[in-house]
């Protein structure tokens, strides 16, 4: 008994496998509409590290038309794209931008990227402290140097949203 409970097991294991390829996943990448704009050293890194996750020029490796991998890594991509894009640079306001410097910076200081994840199949995005720092200090300076922005109380009436 324990024998045809194993086999039949395996065998609805097996099909269920082959039945979950045929969930369709998103592993498309939109159009580039605008690309940060940074020293070649830091592009180099942030191509290096970040790039499959926060752009639109993400290169999908074989494993990501396997499920559930695919699954997982289109989550990461989705996700990393809505909340950093490189490649959508353009699009984002000054308040968009402030916050993505100062995201940037945190995420280097508390070493939250790349993802554990990530690291395990692409050693090549291990970044080291002298990386991280330069991440940071074009972060901090590319924050700086942005416009200031008047203060809600400033603004004409028209411009300021209800």
């Amino acid at each position: 008994m324990n024998g045809n409970l194993a086999r039949y097991s395996g065998i609805g294991l097996a099909i269920l496998f082959v039945l979950i390829q045929f969930v369709p996943v998103d592993r498309s990448n939109p159009t580039v509409t605008g690309v940060v704009d940074a020293p070649e050293e830091v592009m180099l890194t942030l191509r290096r590290s970040c790039w499959d996750c926060h752009s639109n020029e993400t290169e999908w490796p074989r494993y990501a038309r396997v499920a559930p991998v695919s699954w997982r890594l289109s989550q990461h991509v989705s996700r990393g794209r809505e909340h950093l894009n490189f490649t959508e640079w353009d699009g984002y306001d000054l308040a968009d931008l402030d916050e993505a410097y100062e995201e940037i910076g945190k995420e280097m200081e508390s070493e939250g990227m790349p993802l554990g994840d990530y690291l395990l199949i692409h050693r090549e995005a291990v970044l080291s402290r002298t990386d991280r720092q330069r991440l940071i200090a074009w972060a901090e300076a590319a924050r700086e140097s942005l416009p200031e922005r008047p203060l809600e109380d400033e603004l004409p009436a028209e411009a300021v949203r209800p």
